[in-house]
């Protein structure tokens, strides 16, 4: 994925499923200069992490 698809869909009123490393992921923050985001999963959204955005794959 690119950093404007990502920001896309963080601002998205839409739900848009989006996986990285095979499992669901919720993004929170695209940092379009060091092309990562925040994401975290609905299961445990108290563990954020950083990825690179080319690793988010949109569903």
């Amino acid at each position: 994925m690119n950093t404007g698809r990502a920001k896309e869909i963080l601002e998205s009123p839409e739900i848009i499923n989006v996986t990285y490393d095979g499992q669901a992921v919720i993004i929170q923050h695209v940092d379009e200069q060091t092309k990562m985001a925040r994401i975290y999963t609905k299961e445990q959204p108290d563990k954020e992490k950083d990825v690179p955005v080319l690793n988010l794959i949109e569903e």
